[in-house]
């Protein structure tokens, strides 16, 4: 047990937000069916049906206004394992592409709102669209396929032409399989699982927007990244605070030249990141030669 911790921790502290995803996923995953099976045992199926509902995000507005934060729980929560299997398989395999080409901060910005757009577009789609009023009186949704899809649609548009190899199928650029999902979650938004296919076409439109956005310089990660920096500050020990003097000039000013130094490389390393995504905007990634590559790729580790 200890060393499955010990493995849980070097994931999160390792950096990687694809495996931190990943792992959240699965672990809620498997500690709700646990929990589901407990209180079944005992008699107390209610109860995990109860614990389910304030996870997933319902169509009910009265509901809604009483459990507001389901509108990011639900994409983290799954009931059924080819569900969670699926969604986890297309978020490494796709997720890998965008965490390559422009960093791990997009990918978690991709998924967290296409999550949140594709609920908005089930909302929407449930409260105000006369086929949803006559056919459902409640429904729920559940799943991380909304940020996944938000990846794929949002790795089409950045790279359209990559190239993925599916098995039987053999190789497919990456635009033709974003248009099938799309196309697919289009035709069956009116079958038995419709606020599935409708939360589906919902994260492909963000992750349309939000990469097109990024190549023109508006980064919706942005928010999503500063807001993580602050809850992970909360659970970090403050350092103790050292009082120290000197009364040497020589080391002041060595200090200050030193400080003025890593300012200046800073800023020529952010000059030509910017250079480079100005490249990338008007010619497209294919235009960048190797080394520009390569920089663009360890700025994203950054």
């Amino acid at each position: 047990m200890n060393s499955i911790l010990d493995d849980f921790k070097i994931a999160f502290r390792s950096g990687n937000i694809l495996n931190q995803i990943i792992i959240i996923n699965v672990v809620i995953f498997v500690g709700v069916g646990v929990l589901g099976v407990l209180l079944t045992l005992v008699g107390e199926r209610s109860a995990y049906f109860a614990i389910s509902n304030h996870l997933m995000l319902p169509s009910n507005t009265d509901e809604l206004w009483r459990q507001p934060w389901t509108i990011i729980t639900y994409f983290f929560f799954h009931k059924q394992f080819f569900h969670i299997l699926w969604n986890m398989l297309c978020m490494y395999w796709f997720g890998r592409i965008i965490s390559e080409y422009i960093g791990q901060n997009k990918l978690l910005g991709l998924y967290v709102w296409g999550g949140i757009g594709g609920g908005v577009l089930y909302l929407v789609a449930y409260n105000f669209l006369p086929y949803f009023e006559s056919v459902v009186d409640s429904s729920y949704l559940l799943g991380a396929s909304a940020g996944v899809i938000a990846i794929v649609v949002g790795a089409a548009t950045f790279y359209p032409d990559y190239t993925v190899h599916l098995l039987l199928l053999g190789p497919v650029r990456l635009k033709y399989i974003a248009a099938a999902i799309v196309l697919l979650s289009f035709i069956q938004s009116t079958g038995s699982n419709a606020g599935g296919e409708i939360a589906h076409l919902g994260g492909a439109l963000v992750g349309y927007i939000s990469v097109r956005q990024l190549q023109r310089g508006n980064d919706w990660s942005r928010p999503i990244v500063s807001f993580m920096v602050w809850v992970k500050s909360l659970f970090k020990p403050q350092p103790k605070i050292k009082v120290s003097y000197k009364n040497t000039r020589r080391s002041t000013s060595s200090k200050t030249s030193g400080k003025s130094e890593k300012k200046a490389k800073s800023k020529s390393a952010q000059e030509e990141i910017d250079a480079i995504l100005d490249k990338i905007s008007e010619k497209g990634y294919d235009a960048l030669t190797k080394e520009e590559k390569q920089k663009l790729f360890n700025a994203s580790k950054d």
